[in-house]
């Protein structure tokens, strides 16, 4: 049996059969930036968070990665990263916001500085480690990582441990973690906090402490003038520069490795096109020239995950915090 089409089915056909064309291409074409974008830096002006965010704005702008858009930076301090996720998560699924964000985030979700989790938020990307150092005075007895470990073994009261700027951060993580792993008790540690890690070693040059925990640009400084020894470095393997001659903890048979991470985040309930946007703009990011330099001037490693692995990263590394902050006693 044979149907008639009338004209005006034919035209309806033919109109919903270019709707689903304009659909089509208007999916495959993806999401990209209607106005400009912020980039928040939960900080102060000055310090390493903001200048990693001018170091992307400037590539952003200068890369011309935003062709129709421009980008601005915003900071927001205070309240442990609070202030600033909040304000992030006031524009929840709009992909004109980014923030800069460090392990932090997950030290204070653990400790109960955050009301925000980190399943709260968009990871957009990973993009490199600062490990941190053990240093000590050339005078000091403790001549090797493996002498440092003994002594925690035997009296982990025994040794003053400086580090900036807070407990539970990254740099007592990593003493932390070095005790731990070599079977000191942790929660025996003697730890001085300072205000700023120019203040740890000044501290320890004058004598005050034995060791400083603390970032690896921070100890390549002071170790390339002769003023201080560093025993030991937290890293999967050596670092370059100032410190290629200085052994992992993995090497002195402790397999301890503990760095501040930098990520470049995003609001809650952002769009699959959104964050493949962000997946391909940031992966231009980390290779352009500057970005480069930056990293290798700083002892950084270069490390990029994009969006998915960076979310499984975050993921193993609040679980690893976890176990440390519980032994230390500092989880909420």
């Amino acid at each position: 049996m044979k149907y008639a089409t009338s004209p005006l089915f034919a035209l309806c056909m033919l109109a919903s059969g270019s709707t689903l064309s304009l659909q089509a291409h208007s999916q495959s074409a993806g999401w990209k930036p209607t106005q400009n974008i912020e980039i928040i830096v939960p900080a102060a002006a000055g310090g390493a968070n903001d200048l990693l965010g001018r170091l992307v704005h400037r590539i952003l702008q200068d890369g011309k990665l935003l062709v129709d858009n421009t980008a601005i930076v915003i900071n927001k301090p205070g309240g442990g990263h609070s202030i600033g996720l909040a304000y992030l998560n006031e524009h929840a699924g709009d992909g004109h916001y980014l923030m800069i964000e460090t392990s932090t985030m997950l030290v204070n979700e653990l400790t109960g500085k955050l009301n925000v989790r980190h399943s709260d938020i968009t990871p957009l990307a990973v993009l490199f480690r600062d490990y941190i150092t053990i240093s000590v005075r050339p005078d000091s007895p403790l001549k090797t990582g493996r002498d440092f470990i003994e002594r925690l073994k035997k009296a982990p009261g025994s040794v003053s441990i400086a580090l900036s700027s807070a407990l539970a951060n990254v740099n007592h993580l990593a003493a932390a973690l070095v005790a731990k792993s070599g079977g000191a008790d942790v929660r025996k540690l003697k730890i001085v906090v300072f205000n700023s890690g120019s203040e740890t070693m000044t501290a320890l040059l004058g004598g005050h402490v034995d060791v400083v925990a603390g970032p690896a640009q921070v100890a390549a400084r002071l170790l390339l003038s002769g003023k201080i020894r560093v025993i030991g470095v937290l890293a999967p393997q050596r670092l370059g520069g100032a410190l290629a001659q200085v052994p992992t903890f993995g090497e002195q048979g402790t397999p301890a490795v503990m760095a501040n991470w930098r990520s470049i985040i995003g609001p809650r309930s952002m769009s699959a096109a959104q964050i493949a946007y962000w997946d391909q703009v940031l992966a231009k990011v980390v290779q352009a020239d500057d970005y480069k330099k930056e990293v290798e001037a700083n002892l950084a490693v270069s490390d990029y995950l994009g969006s998915a692995e960076a979310r499984k990263y975050w993921d193993a590394q609040y679980n690893e915090l976890k176990s440390l902050l519980v032994e230390l006693g500092l989880t909420k």
